[in-house]
């Protein structure tokens, strides 16, 4: 049935002047970015070559490095593409939502199966006009393995076929209605719907009951169950910027968060935190960032939370080349370090690329990156510059170390636990958790069963989607 003020089956609508971008928004228009003659990168003949156009089209190969999103084809990705939802957040934009693959196997639905004229997703291969294409130009290292581009979803969390929030909603206010609160029946809600079918179920449970579902849950709910849950009914872009914001504010500042969620996530997205933690906090995220740091470190940060890398997929080896040697001519190859040398190359240019200098860098010099890294810096700047080069390496591999080392040694770091849980669950958590088992010898859903309990531990379990 339909209910004013909630949008008829088949999602949400698109609205107008969202992504791509209008005239006069990003990219530039000619004259804009990327500088012209004499500036970075480099026209005709320079790097990446011009043909084809910036910036790539739909479809494109490779989706960002194992990106919190996102590429064209919207939110999830798609078996060719992309990641959460671009900025402009939620509602979706035109070519947004939905688009996984439906959820399979057992969880809460409605008698007779979907609702008339809900959408299934797509069954499994590129959406319509999309197709994978062939690799890098020019003898580039293989793609970061977390490329929905191979693979098709990699995620574990889909959309459940006829999902209502309404109808949500009711089950979970049964379940904390009277005496008691019936857990199970919330990790069952929470687990098997996607980003996008949890978040309308705020709204939806204020319609409905004139309640706010966040204070019920926080009555209802205690401990690192009440945060996963909380965290699960948030927008990527609003859960994200209450992250930076207790990582700066908090006892001590968290660096590793910091630096975590601004070298994973897009421009787009970039740009959307930015935004929202201004309207949420009254200051610039930039601001922020440079009363709670120092040094390099602080420009580290500074650089990467201007959401400006260079995001087109070709790679020029030969300028790979050149900034291989940059780097180590800035490093291993002087007396001292000069430490700009490494933000100006790490925060600007494009993922591909990165990972095509990294390896030029290690048959120049005969030694990882990480490794000079760590022979030259040392400290908050040290653990930046290495976080930043693991994670454009190999995204799945860098998210594996963090959730080994939030569950290593005494005590959990149950922070980061939810927080990369939470935000790679319906990204690239089967190339995480793949990258987990060869690095640790264990699986992830071992690894998280024997470090939690109780509830916490069961919902956690649901975004992990099975043991390896």
């Amino acid at each position: 049935m339909s209910y004013p003020g909630y949008p008829p089956s088949g999602g949400y609508p698109t609205q107008t002047g969202g992504y791509p971008p209008q005239p006069g928004a990003y990219p530039p228009q000619a004259g804009g970015y990327p500088p012209q003659a004499g500036g970075y990168p480099p026209q005709a003949g320079g790097y990446p070559p011009q043909a084809g156009g910036y910036p790539p089209q739909a479809g494109g190969y490779p989706p960002q490095a194992g990106g919190y999103p996102p590429q064209a084809g919207g939110y999830p990705p798609q078996a060719g593409g992309g990641g959460f939802p671009q900025g402009g957040g939620f509602p979706p934009q035109a070519g947004g939502y939905p688009s996984m693959p439906p959820a399979q196997g057992k969880g809460i639905g409605y008698p007779g199966g979907p609702a008339p004229g809900q959408p299934q997703g797509y069954p499994g291969g590129p959406a319509p006009g999309q197709q994978p294409m062939p690799g890098y130009p020019g003898g580039a290292p293989a793609t970061n393995p977390s490329m929905p581009g191979y693979g098709g979803y990699r995620g574990v969390i889909k959309d459940y076929p006829g999902a209502d929030p309404l109808r949500d909603v009711e089950v979970l206010r049964k379940a904390m209605k009277g005496f008691g609160t019936d857990e199970a029946a919330i990790i069952e809600i929470l687990g098997s719907r996607s980003n996008k079918q949890r978040v309308p179920m705020v709204a939806a449970y204020k319609t409905t009951y004139g309640k706010d579902l966040f204070h019920d849950l926080k009555s209802e709910l205690t401990g690192n169950f009440e945060k996963l849950a909380i965290a699960m009914l948030q927008t990527p872009a609003k859960f994200d910027t209450s992250q930076l914001k207790e990582a700066i504010v908090g006892a001590g500042t968290d660096e590793a968060c910091l630096i975590e969620i601004l070298s994973s996530r897009s421009n787009a997205e970039i740009r959307e935190i930015n935004q929202m933690y201004k309207n949420e906090y009254g200051k610039k995220l930039e601001d922020a960032i440079i009363n709670d740091t120092s040094g390099h470190f602080r420009r580290l940060l500074v650089s990467l939370c201007q959401g400006n890398r260079d995001e087109r997929e070709q790679v020029d080896i030969n300028m790979a080349k050149q900034d291989a040697q940059k780097l180590y001519a800035a490093g291993e190859n002087k007396v001292g370090t000069d430490e700009s040398q490494f933000n100006a190359i790490l925060c600007s240019r494009s993922r591909p690329h990165l990972r095509a200098v990294f390896n030029e860098y290690q048959q120049m010099s005969g030694r990882d990156i990480v490794k000079s890294i760590c022979r030259e810096m040392s400290g908050n700047v040290e653990d930046g510059m290495v976080a930043v080069v693991k994670c454009i390496r190999n995204t799945p591999e860098y998210f594996a170390e963090r959730l080994h080392k939030s569950m290593a040694g005494a005590g959990t770091k149950d922070r980061t636990l939810i927080r990369v849980m939470v935000t790679r669950s319906e990204v690239d958590m089967l190339d995480i958790r793949q990258a987990y088992q060869k690095t640790y010898g264990k699986s992830l859903y071992t690894a998280i069963s024997g470090d939690t309990s109780g509830d916490y531990q069961k919902l956690l379990l649901k975004l992990c989607g099975g043991s390896d």
